[in-house]
């Protein structure tokens, strides 16, 4: 197999463009994952996160050619684990989706921030999330979402 050969969403697949392709417009463009979204381009809002081998990164920095042998996971992966559930029914009881671009990056953020602590404090989740811009809630719903999914999906993480 020629080109960049690594795993979305625990799928191997290889991509034969160019290295230098951004992984955001791959993501899009290619393999139709429409959950990581074009924001600022610049590595600044967190609407185009993903995890890499288990970190938070942002899409829009990352080149093709980085990725080789190395894991990728988008929401569409995410969202069928039990710890998608978990999040998805705290973000939805407490109101801390509204307009929804940025809740799939939040969505990963929150992984990330669980899966490093799965007991976080109000401000390890503020800091977990800082690097993803939200322009509706004001944070509050989504960092208290964040907690009370560390409650409920207690031994999940």
């Amino acid at each position: 197999m020629n080109g960049i050969t690594f795993t979305l969403n625990g799928k191997t697949t290889c991509y034969d463009g160019s290295a230098t392709d951004r992984l955001l417009d791959v993501l899009r463009d290619t393999y139709d994952m429409k959950s990581v979204k074009c924001g600022c381009k610049e590595g600044e809002c967190g609407a185009c996160a993903v995890l890499i081998d288990g970190v938070l990164v942002n899409s829009c920095c990352v080149a093709m050619g980085a990725l080789d042998g190395h894991e990728i996971v988008t929401v569409e992966g995410y969202r069928g684990t039990a710890r998608f559930e978990v999040l998805s029914e705290a973000f939805a009881e407490l109101s801390a989706v509204q307009c929804g671009f940025c809740i799939p990056g939040m969505l990963l953020a929150a992984e990330s921030v669980l899966s490093k602590n799965p007991h976080p404090t109000e401000k390890q989740v503020r800091e977990g999330l800082s690097g993803n811009i939200c322009r509706c809630t004001g944070y509050n719903a989504i960092v208290n979402a964040v907690l009370n999914a560390a409650k409920e999906g207690d031994g999940l993480w």
